[in-house]
């Protein structure tokens, strides 16, 4: 399969999908994941995010970089995972220029210039450059992809629901 065509694939799963389980790893080692809402591309980054400089998945990041972002879709049974290193960005310009006024939601109006507005301090960007990518494509009708799952459970049988494909670090950055 063409690399433009997989990735194509792989941006409109992660479209159909509005939250990413964004995976970091804590100083002791450990992983954890939290719910997070990609945003629409932008040039500069694989994929985005919006949050606040005060959480700790900064300072995780600030220890170890590498994260992984990760979606399923209940309906479809699709699924896409992402790996890459994350960089903050505090920059106030790109800030105001992508913001959106749904950004308020997350962070409160806690007065003064820490309204949830788009000069708000407490906004960073968290910008992911992807080193590789897999994710299963289903190419089926939903009645078949159920009768598949359902057989599967009957027979013992895995189902095979879709195409699992990979795209590699070098293919993202052509």
């Amino acid at each position: 399969m063409p690399t433009s065509k997989k990735i194509d694939e792989l941006y409109d799963l992660i479209s159909g999908i509005e939250t990413a389980m964004f995976t970091t790893r804590r100083p002791n080692g450990q992983l954890v994941s939290r719910p997070m809402a990609t945003q629409e591309r932008i040039e500069g980054a694989d994929l985005w995010f919006v949050t606040d400089s005060t959480t700790h998945k900064l300072d995780e990041l600030a220890v170890d970089p590498h994260v992984n972002c990760s979606y399923y879709n209940g309906r479809t049974r699709e699924w896409v995972s992402v790996s890459g290193v994350a960089r903050v960005s505090k920059n106030r310009i790109r800030i105001r220029q992508l913001y959106k006024e749904d950004w308020k939601t997350w962070l409160g109006d806690q007065s003064g210039d820490r309204d949830g507005g788009p000069t708000d301090p407490r906004i960073a960007l968290i910008l992911v450059d992807a080193d590789s990518a897999m994710y299963m494509k289903v190419n089926k009708p939903r009645p078949i992809v159920l009768f598949e799952t359902l057989k599967g459970m009957v027979t013992g049988n895995r189902p095979v629901l879709g195409d699992i494909r990979e795209v590699t670090g070098a293919e993202l950055m052509d």
